[in-house]
């Protein structure tokens, strides 16, 4: 069992958790996530460290209320206790002196990179980081990633804090403006996409986190696959972290909505359910 020390929101429908994982936080390097299984009935879905304390035996995830797990575990509170928490998964990042590095992230996909942005300081490198998302309220950690960055750049769709616009748009002016060695973006895959696109005529190495759909997180079951240069890979063992200019995007896109309806259904049988009981 893995305790929840502390609870807080990160923005509008985003939960952070820090868990007492000794273990976890211990072995934890950037890049890596967890599945987690909240009871014995519950669907194992997994989730990125967004930080951990080794001193502290602790680690944090963040999370989005997307679906019914989601939803259940954003109910949980301090001094409850989540079943199972499998991890550290995943290859680390590729952490080492580049030069000049840039982090894209776009709404909850920001979490993934607060690791990766302590990480390449430690080498050190000079870190540039864009965040996107469609308001002001929906930024995640923007004042967490600006203690760490030696620039952050905000984007948001409507205007309401930085610049109005994309992510894309950001990136292509600070890629001319001084050569970059990497950019490592994390975020809804369409970015992701359009980030990959975006460097690939500059020759920029663009390394993007995939979250495919993902059962136990140790290859077993397949369902995380992904076409890379052509080749199926499975993002649990062999990723989450990918060539950008080599991944096979709508494949992808294609797969992710393979279990919307269901993923509906359960939500709503979930809400109904609890309607009246459950309390957050």
């Amino acid at each position: 069992m893995f305790k929840i020390l502390h609870k807080d929101a990160a923005a509008p429908q985003v939960t952070s958790l820090i868990i007492e994982a000794p273990y976890i936080a211990s072995h934890h390097q950037a890049g890596n996530f967890v599945v987690l299984r909240i009871h014995e009935k519950g669907e194992r879905i997994p989730l990125t460290i967004a930080d951990s304390d080794s001193d502290k035996g602790t680690i944090t995830l963040l999370f989005q209320k997307i679906g019914k797990t989601t939803e259940e575990l954003a109910m949980l509170k301090a001094g409850d206790e989540i079943r199972d928490i499998a991890g550290p998964l995943g290859h680390a990042s590729p952490i080492k002196k580049y030069g000049r590095c840039v982090l894209v992230g776009g709404g909850i996909g920001s979490a993934t990179l607060f690791p990766i942005l302590k990480a390449l300081k430690r080498e050190p490198n000079k870190v540039i980081v864009i965040l996107g998302a469609r308001a002001k309220e929906l930024l995640v950690w923007p004042d967490k990633f600006s203690e760490y960055a030696d620039e952050t750049l905000l984007t948001t769709d409507d205007g309401s804090s930085g610049r109005k616009g994309f992510v894309t748009e950001t990136l292509k002016e600070v890629i001319e403006e001084s050569k970059v060695d990497i950019v490592i973006a994390v975020g809804p895959v369409r970015m992701m996409q359009a980030v990959s696109e975006m460097t690939k005529p500059y020759r920029v190495k663009t390394i993007v986190s995939l979250n495919p759909v993902m059962v136990e997180g140790t290859g077993m079951c397949g369902a995380c696959r992904v076409t890379v240069s052509n080749k199926t890979r499975f993002a649990c063992i062999e990723g989450p972290e990918f060539d950008g200019h080599e991944v096979d995007f709508h494949e992808l896109v294609n797969r992710l909505g393979f279990y919307r309806a269901e993923e509906a259904e359960a939500l709503a049988k979930f809400k109904s359910k609890c309607k009246g009981k459950c309390k957050k």
